[in-house]
């Protein structure tokens, strides 16, 4: 067997997973399971082991619903043949392996660190050494932008090559800031301490980790969520994603100097995070998800409170979005603005959001549903051409999609609370790969756990990861000027790439 399938949250023994040698797995990888244009990688990473390091890669297959995972065990001082000279997605994985193991890839383009650990495997590559690309010639210059994100004091840094206005490339250099979430899921022993950990990935994304990282935990465990608590963690994703994107269209007026708009949508905002206040006393709604249950049961008070919050919510944002897209002033400026082509976009393995307004329908919960999705015959919400436009429309349409959606939540709860005693009783020599669709886009969370039950591995993927890549291709040939309005649109974390 090359490879085994298994569905989104489904827990497997560790040994179920196939180990081929590095030329079957390549071969597998290239010439059957990513052919189809359903095909993408969710994740693809090393972990040490007694005969060296063993790649885990996760294939998932939006048409069948499912995820082909295989692997290969490799030395440190191998070469390999590199996925990416075929399948672009695969650079910063293969660049992550690299980083970590030192382990070569022939055929990549260029295999620069990504980030910059304390135990990277070659530690004479520093961020004060950071190869950027340069381009000999007077005609050119460079604009160094960062690495301290004047808006919100995140480290990252936006090298331009432009001839005059106009950008011809721009390298994305993050990793400033190595916190080591995956090794700290190790290190913290009680289930507390992780979910707190899930919940402070990227803090624009409270409910998509911790409903991840809640996923896993109960996979391992074999607990089986309630449909209320399905339909709380539904609800509180839902609510996530229509704050974000009311907030997100907010900065995009802002960019293009459309004050209205700005202060418009940036009221409408708060009282979508001031209910997560109310719900769970926290308005980025930590402490609401937890492995096993909830400690802010779903009530009918807190439903008549949810209906007044969108009565009063809903037909303003419709009609500040409506005068915004009809807007010639503001068309000007967001449409034929940072563009990817749906074939670019594919290409490179953009997710989410972003890769929805370049026209690919690439949605955890229609293609891998788990939970409250799983009843629901959910369709991904597109846009044709992928520039600013589109990304700005498609949370317009996304936000109308999800109160639809809550509505229908709420009016199927039953109000019954419940939880598990305790989630202690792990798995031994399991395997869990969990996929949620955050608000930015595919949350992956891959666990590994050892005879004991103890966790062995953990391994996180913020949809940031797959598409600060697609920012950089949007702005070429773009004004510089453009780079703030293209890079709103897109709305990556740093936090949640610079695990």
């Amino acid at each position: 067997m090359d490879y085994i399938t298994i569905k989104n949250n489904q827990r497997i023994a560790f040994a179920e997973i196939p180990v081929l040698d590095y030329a079957a797995f390549y071969k597998v990888l290239t010439d059957n399971l990513l052919i189809k244009p359903e095909a993408h990688c969710v994740n693809y990473y090393g972990v040490p082991s007694d005969k060296g390091v063993q790649l885990i890669c996760c294939i998932a297959d939006d048409e069948t619903h499912t995820i082909n995972v295989l692997s290969t065990i490799v030395s440190k001082s191998d070469t390999l043949q590199s996925v990416t000279a075929t399948y672009p997605a695969f650079q910063l994985f293969e660049r992550e392996i690299h980083e970590n193991f030192g382990i070569g890839f022939s055929g990549h383009p260029w295999l620069k660190p990504v980030r910059y650990p304390h135990n990277a495997a070659d530690k004479s590559q520093t961020i004060a050494n950071y190869p950027f690309y340069q381009v000999d010639s007077e005609e050119l210059h460079e604009v160094g932008v960062g690495p301290i994100h004047a808006g919100i004091i995140e480290p990252g840094h936006f090298r331009f090559i432009c001839n005059g206005e106009q950008i011809l490339h721009l390298e994305i250099q993050l990793g400033y800031q190595h916190r080591g979430i995956e090794s700290l899921f190790l290190q913290k022993t009680k289930l507390l301490q992780r979910a707190t950990l899930a919940e402070n990935i990227a803090g624009d994304t409270v409910i998509g980790h911790s409903t991840a990282f809640a996923n896993v935990w109960e996979s391992l465990c074999g607990f089986e969520p309630s449909r209320q608590l399905q339909l709380e963690r539904a609800l509180a994703l839902e609510q996530e994603r229509t704050a974000i994107h009311t907030g997100d269209l907010s900065g995009i007026c802002t960019d293009i100097a459309y004050q209205l708009g700005n202060s418009v949508f940036g009221r409408l905002r708060t009282p979508l995070i001031n209910y997560f206040q109310r719900w769970a006393g926290n308005r980025f709604a930590k402490g609401l998800i937890r492995p096993g249950k909830t400690n802010f049961p779903f009530t009918p008070d807190l439903r008549d409170q949810w209906h007044s919050t969108i009565e009063a919510y809903k037909p303003d944002f419709i009609e500040m979005a409506e005068q915004t897209f009809d807007l010639p002033s503001v068309l000007s400026r967001l449409e034929q603005t940072g563009r990817v082509a749906p074939e670019t976009a594919r290409a490179i393995g953009m997710v989410g959001m972003a890769a929805r307004a370049s026209s690919v329908p690439r949605d955890v919960r229609a293609s891998h549903p788990w939970g409250y999705y799983n009843d629901v015959s959910y369709q991904p919400v597109t846009e044709p051409v992928g520039d600013v436009y589109c990304r700005a429309r498609i949370r317009y349409d996304e936000v109308l999609r999800s109160i639809d959606m809550m509505s229908q939540i709420i009016d199927s709860m039953d109000y019954k609370s419940s939880s598990a005693d305790a989630l202690d009783k792990v798995a031994a020599n399991s395997f869990v790969v969990s996929l949620v669709e955050g608000w930015r886009g595919e949350i992956c969370h891959c666990a590994i756990t050892d005879a004991q039950g103890n966790l062995l591995h953990y391994k996180i993927k913020d949809p940031s990861f797959h598409n600060w890549l697609g920012l950089a291709l949007a702005v070429r040939n773009n004004e510089i000027s453009d780079f703030p309005i293209c890079n709103k649109s897109f709305d990556l974390s740093y936090s949640g790439h610079d695990l």
